[in-house]
């Protein structure tokens, strides 16, 4: 199968490169609950990876909560993508974390591995435009503020 992913080059005040993942929102449907190609559109999306067993994913799921209920209606959409192989081990994590932003399931990791996932949890802003624009491997409190303006400022753009 060819790769979803292909550049593009977007023209501002500072041209730059950036990596549009074209297949995102089918790679979601196909793999997780039905999700409609026009839901994410428009939208600042924080994808995140996550496994169960993820010591970090435990201290991230707070700060998404808190991104989503702080920026949702700025457009944010917080999407969490469990990879764990068992189900029953996702749903007993998220017993403890009671999410309000969607929830997706890639047991056999078939969208991780298009997006190269190397640790858990990894979090992908995604633009308005498709445009994959940060990328964070693990988790750490003290980083939530740096990807906080991150999410800011792309939320800020048009």
């Amino acid at each position: 199968m060819a790769n979803p992913r292909k550049w593009a080059v977007l023209s501002g005040a500072a041209a730059r490169c950036l990596l549009v993942c074209a297949g995102f929102l089918p790679l979601f449907a196909a793999h997780a609950a039905a999700v409609d190609l026009a839901e994410f559109r428009g939208s600042v999306v924080y994808l995140d990876f996550w496994a169960s067993w993820c010591a970090p994913c435990r201290q991230s799921f707070p700060w998404m909560q808190t991104m989503q209920d702080a920026y949702g209606a700025q457009g944010l959409r917080v999407v969490a993508v469990n990879v764990d192989q068992y189900r029953a081990d996702a749903e007993q994590f998220l017993a403890k974390f009671h999410p309000k932003f969607d929830v997706r399931f890639d047991p056999q990791g078939e969208v991780a591995a298009r997006f190269k996932i190397q640790g858990m949890p990894t979090g992908v802003i995604i633009d308005r435009h498709g445009a994959l624009r940060y990328t964070h491997i693990g988790f750490r409190p003290m980083d939530g503020a740096a990807y906080e303006d991150q999410l800011r400022s792309v939320l800020a753009e048009k």
